[in-house]
């Protein structure tokens, strides 16, 4: 298992995005990635109607080609390939706004793969997008790690709270996610300092198994 696919969306999950017509299963996608694609365009500096332009034609190149995708971590991980394919809209639209300032008009147009036409790639424009860095010095693959191990985290809560109570979890967001006083939580929440503790002792715990097996179930599209 490569350390890269660590958002679970399941096996069977991206299994089910070979039918185009699973509106339902689209729906669980789009839910669990837009926003690691529209928080990585808006860091590297796009506006919000730019980032969420990337976001749907991101989603869409997917659709196009998700069921092309083989996971084999040695040549191409699920988190690099989505990496690939934001990246390439992110950087399209960085560089328009240098040319719009320079007066120039050329931009990138995609195939039907999602990639860069052929007409941009015979000017080397795939690998001038894949290694160009983003304005102010962002590294754009430290920013979607970064976004993608708070994603992975936030589909890890989400599971995990709808397995305690609602008491446990307000005690685990007030004292380990917000860091309030453990008296304060206790006092907050009407619970005995103990029992604060236990709480958040057990849904870390709680918390960290799901993380590992989120961490160790692969993708199996291709297998």
């Amino acid at each position: 298992m490569s350390p890269d696919d660590t958002i679970a969306t399941r096996a069977s999950l991206l299994n089910r995005l070979k039918d185009q017509s699973d509106q339902a299963s689209w729906q669980e996608f789009f839910d669990l990635y837009w926003r690691l694609i529209y928080s990585v365009a808006i860091k590297a500096g796009l506006n919000d109607p730019e980032a969420q332009d990337v976001v749907q034609e991101t989603v869409i190149s997917v659709a196009k080609n998700v069921g092309e995708f083989r996971y084999d971590p040695e040549v191409c991980s699920f988190k690099t390939w989505m990496l690939r394919l934001t990246r390439w809209r992110i950087i399209d639209r960085l560089r328009r706004h240098e040319r719009e300032a320079a007066g120039l008009g050329h931009r990138v147009h995609f195939g039907e793969d999602g990639n860069p036409a052929a007409s941009d790639q015979t000017t080397d424009r795939t690998s001038t997008l894949d290694r160009l860095p983003a304005p102010g010095g962002i590294d754009l693959e430290q920013l979607w790690d970064e976004e993608w191990q708070r994603t992975t985290m936030q589909v890890a809560l989400a599971t995990v709270r709808s397995r305690i109570s609602p008491e446990q979890y307000q005690v685990f967001d007030l004292y380990a996610l917000k860091g309030l006083p453990v008296a304060q939580v206790a006092r907050m929440v009407g619970v005995s300092i103990p029992r604060v503790y236990l709480a958040k002792h057990r849904v870390a715990a709680l918390l960290k198994a799901e993380v590992h097996r989120m961490e160790s179930t692969p993708p199996a599209l291709g297998r």
